[in-house]
């Protein structure tokens, strides 16, 4: 890494580690704020209430780190305009994609850590701290709501269907289960159980009843069993729990904010591989939305370039202020885009992409004439 790196990155790093640190603050604070009366009504202790904003803590890197690195970015490059470095350092021979490329680095950088953190490391941080808060702090009749009932899940790949009564989440346990699917030869399977436990990484299922029947007027014998293991089921808890995640989704929250990881919806896909209208929309949006969300760090980094380097022939103000109005622009039509992508509107891609192919092609086209 040459001096001149070494230099540019500690005037940025040193900015965005207040900035971030301030930003993160901020948002932490404005939403305990609206939260707080929740909190008290609940008597949520305080340690808890540091757990769960430690576990929301990734899913609000999208907003803050973005913002946190223009205004940076904007920081340094405007301290090195008002001295009359960046002139020198274009007299001097170095063109302006090698004086911004440790910038764009750290954009890069950035956006990977952003995709790590929410889609790698702790992609389901934020349903844990719902459990957090639903298990630890909830009212006398709060437990009956943890169980969800009549339940009818379809394993459209598999063709299985399954009519649960009662369903935990968190424990793995079914009461009044009966699945139904059609077997490789033609056969179909039933089988009707009053329990089921997942353990051992398989359905343990009690109090049963089986058939297989050979074509549709065979009347095959039911047995009962004690216990049955099935191992062919791949419906596992985590399968289940993400079916009904993704079909208790408020579509209207949904239009505006990224709500599922890659691993998610690859999962839903597997089980639903012919999808179709508003729910291939829905899907789809957040794929390409999470896959988009991470080049914001660099597009920001490409927004915020020309307009700090045109600050020795403008006032410097007005380029912070246009360059934090294009931001916020930039997160206003990134949820503009996801609506009409979920609604069908556009097709999934471009309302992800959008944003990103919009902002970024006007901050290149802008760079192109401030060389």
């Amino acid at each position: 890494m040459r001096l001149l790196d070494r230099y540019l990155l500690r005037e940025l790093l040193i900015p965005l580690a207040y900035c971030f640190s301030g930003f993160l603050i901020f948002w932490v604070a404005f939403d305990l704020f609206s939260e707080l009366d929740y909190y008290q009504e609940n008597q949520v202790a305080a340690a808890d209430v540091a757990a769960i904003y430690l576990l929301k803590l990734p899913g609000m890197l999208y907003t803050v780190l973005p913002v946190a690195l223009l205004l940076a970015l904007l920081y340094a490059l405007t301290n090195h305009a008002r001295h009359n470095e960046i002139v020198a350092m274009r007299a001097a021979g170095v063109s302006l994609w090698r004086l911004t490329a440790p910038y764009l680095s750290v954009g890069v950088l950035c956006g990977a850590l952003l995709f790590l953190v929410n889609d790698v490391w702790f992609a389901d941080s934020h349903e844990r701290a719902e459990q957090l808060l639903r298990s630890r702090h909830r009212s006398a009749s709060s437990p009956a709501r943890e169980w969800q009932r009549n339940l009818n899940f379809k394993n459209d790949a598999e063709g299985r269907l399954w009519q649960i009564g009662g369903y935990h989440p968190q424990a793995g346990v079914m009461t009044n289960i009966l699945i139904d699917w059609q077997l490789p030869g033609g056969a179909r399977k039933s089988i009707a159980a009053q329990r089921a436990l997942w353990t051992n990484d398989q359905w343990l299922f009690l109090e049963v009843r089986h058939q297989t029947s050979l074509s549709s007027t065979d009347t095959p014998p039911i047995y009962r069993t004690n216990e049955l293991v099935v191992a062919e089921l791949n419906e596992t808890p985590q399968l289940l729990n993400n079916e009904l995640k993704i079909r208790g989704l408020d579509r209207r929250k949904i239009g505006k904010k990224v709500l599922l990881s890659l691993s998610q919806i690859r999962q839903y896909i597997a089980l639903h591989p012919n999808l179709t209208g508003d729910d291939r929309a829905l899907i789809l949006t957040q794929w390409y939305g999470r896959l988009a969300q991470p080049w914001t760090c660099v597009v920001v980094v490409v927004i915020a370039i020309p307009f700090a380097v045109a600050s020795g022939k403008r006032n410097v103000f007005v380029g912070v202020a246009a360059s934090v109005f294009i931001c916020f622009s930039f997160f206003v039509l990134s949820q503009v885009g996801l609506a009409l992508g979920t609604s069908g509107r556009l097709p999934p891609w471009l309302a992800a992409w959008l944003p990103n192919l919009l902002f970024g092609g006007a901050g290149l086209a802008m760079v192109f004439r401030a060389r």
